[in-house]
């Protein structure tokens, strides 16, 4: 029987070893970071399981691993996973969490998780689901009944994924983050009672132990923020400080004068907007800034490492004085040390070359990237043709996206004039990008980002208007987080008249690529449409649509969308990663708003254009 023991006893230390399983310790104690008692510099670098193909997910961590780095940080995105009230999806396409961190540890990585419930990260609506706004009494991010009862549905269903794959629990996430940056919505939220803010923060920290999650805590923060965004309890972390003296100073004020230090979010990039310059940070800074924190035993978690692609609706959008909104790209390059298509730049090398020891491992393979000379679109089909199929909302008054049920995509608004009509056209409610029509014919694009929201218009006998509205990504920072519906959200008014009564309303979603099949061809320049097309491969491999003589739209490949285009740039081109096209035939199906000329093909490139600032081609006077 004794003998019987130890054997089994062998079979499963052999099972946990292959597997990744063997079990570690880690705690925050005696100013220090502790994996299995002995102190640990953290180096960490951010990547989001959401923004890179599964196919691809194993491939982005070993580089990472051959980066030098030995954790991997991720946001959790809620509105990622509960795609509908309490309906949760943790398996489809790049959802499953669980395998990500799986796939780290058996490369050897630990993790840190940052469930939020707030994240930013230039994700839309800052990773809250769209449908809360439709809570009655709800506010998000505050100390309200309705909203703390959907965090802790979260928090739950976020645990029941995780829970095996704590520290504690064999498993390889070795830290959780309470909330995210609350210092800086302290600063934005200054109509809101300092104590009201700390007991919200208070009680979503409560509720990550509550259900269950018995790991070290941090905070993240701007290092003058810690008063406002600190917890009793988990570690302040001080985000974008490159002064090593100044953060172990606030550290210290805030952690009974002791480390741990880290640098939860150290820049080696920065985000990018539509119709603004894509930035640079140079290798050298970078590398500089590492070695400071490597001397100084201060760990850190590069924000990002690898950002990816914010596929189909995802991308966020913040706001300036200047602009309403600020749509951010759909690549999240983030001129990151590893490129959007997991490639390693001169950053990369810079970085590996100060963290690479004798362990390191070699950096792996370039996935193979093709070219596609030219993909014929056989097929243009007016969008009017899709949206006479649908059955419209009415209503005395337009409808937003939340009243109509909609979280993202379009919405065509149209109104019978039985009168003439003609002045001015004011569209202050505009929620994002819209084109005008009458009578078929273009009047003009209004939209947030430039702050036109008024043209002037001449409706006659028996016309029809039709707006049709994008939805270009809620507000992701900010106090007007709080404001992020979208559509149109006041009335229409013309020559100071308010117009109701008749409205019609086609939610056009695109949640799903639009079937063509049955269509005709009969797309006119001028008016949106959608494009069809098929090609065929021979080898498979990662490539990038060139979209420099398109105007505005989303592009759907084999019924995946692979994100938003617009001429205004930087972006000129889309990655489409070759995990999702085939050997053989592939389909394309491209929505093209502005359609000032009928397309005919599209052609790829093998290096993406993510710097061609083209502004004027949106800036309609």
């Amino acid at each position: 029987m004794k003998r019987s023991l130890i054997i089994l006893s062998i079979f499963l230390l052999l099972v946990g070893k292959a597997n990744g399983q063997t079990k570690h310790s880690f705690a925050i104690a005696n100013g220090n970071f502790l994996l299995d008692g002995k102190p640990i510099q953290i180096h960490s670098g951010e990547m989001h399981y959401a923004r890179i193909p599964k196919e691809y997910w194993r491939h982005r961590l070993q580089m990472m691993k051959a980066m030098g780095l030995n954790a991997v940080a991720t946001y959790v995105f809620w509105n990622y996973h509960e795609t509908a009230p309490g309906v949760w999806d943790f398996k489809s396409d790049n959802r499953n969490i669980a395998e990500y961190i799986k796939i780290a540890q058996e490369e050897g990585l630990y993790v840190i998780l940052r469930p939020g419930p707030y994240v930013c990260a230039e994700w839309e609506f800052g990773g809250y689901p769209w449908f809360l706004q439709k809570v009655p009494d709800m506010v998000i991010r505050g100390n309200n009944k309705q909203y703390l009862a959907a965090t802790k549905s979260y928090f739950t269903a976020l645990y029941g994924q995780v829970k095996n794959l704590l520290v504690t629990n064999g498993g390889p996430i070795i830290m959780v983050q309470g909330e995210n940056e609350f210092g800086s919505y302290v600063a934005q939220r200054k109509d809101i009672p300092l104590e009201e803010h700390k007991k919200y923060s208070a009680a979503v920290f409560q509720q990550l132990k509550d259900v269950g999650f018995n790991v070290p805590f941090f905070t993240s923060d701007g290092s003058w923020l810690f008063a406002e965004g600190a917890l009793p309890g988990a570690l302040p972390t001080a985000n974008g400080e490159d002064n090593v003296d100044k953060l172990k100073e606030i550290v210290n004020k805030f952690n009974g004068g002791k480390g741990p230090y880290m640098v939860a979010e150290f820049y080696p990039g920065w985000l990018d907007h539509w119709a603004e310059p894509f930035p640079k940070v140079s290798a050298e800074v970078v590398a500089k800034q590492t070695k400071k924190y490597l001397d100084a035993g201060v760990s850190f978690n590069y924000y990002m490492v690898h950002g990816g692609t914010n596929f189909g609706f995802t991308s966020g959008a913040n706001y300036d004085g200047n602009h309403d909104i600020q749509p951010d790209l759909t690549s999240y390059d983030y001129d990151a040390p590893i490129s959007e298509a997991g490639w390693a730049t001169e950053k990369y090398n810079a970085i590996r070359d100060l963290l690479k020891t004798s362990k390191t491992p070699e950096v792996p393979a370039k996935i193979n990237v093709i070219a596609i000379p030219e993909i014929k679109l056989t097929k243009a089909v007016s969008l009017e043709s899709v949206k006479n199929k649908i059955k419209p909302v009415n209503n005395e008054k337009p409808l937003t996206f939340e009243e109509l049920n909609q979280g993202h995509g379009y919405v065509w608004y149209s109104k019978k004039f039985k009168q003439p009509i003609s002045g001015k056209l004011e569209l202050n409610g505009l929620r994002d990008y819209a084109i005008v029509y009458v009578n078929g014919q273009k009047v003009a694009e209004l939209n947030s980002y430039y702050k036109n929201y008024e043209c002037t218009i001449d409706v006659p006998f028996n016309a029809t208007l039709d707006i049709i509205v994008e939805n270009m990504g809620r507000i992701n920072y900010g106090a007007k987080i709080v404001n992020s519906t979208k559509g149109i959200i006041s009335p229409v008014i013309i020559n100071g008249e308010t117009i109701t009564d008749d409205w019609n309303m086609y939610p056009l979603p695109m949640d799903k690529m639009p079937k063509l099949a049955d269509a005709k061809s009969n797309a006119k320049a001028g008016q949106p449409a959608l494009y069809q097309g098929t090609f065929t491969l021979s080898k498979k491999g990662d490539t990038f649509l060139d979209m420099r003589d398109w105007g505005k739209g989303i592009v759907f490949v084999n019924g995946i969308n692979i994100g938003r285009y617009w001429s205004v740039g930087p972006q000129q081109t889309l990655y489409l990663p070759g995990c999702w096209l085939n050997e053989g035939t592939n389909e394309i199906v491209i929505f093209e708003q502005k359609n000032d000329k009928i397309q005919t093909s599209i052609k790829s490139t093998e290096t993406p254009i993510l710097e061609d600032l083209q502004p004027e081609k949106g800036d309609v006077k």
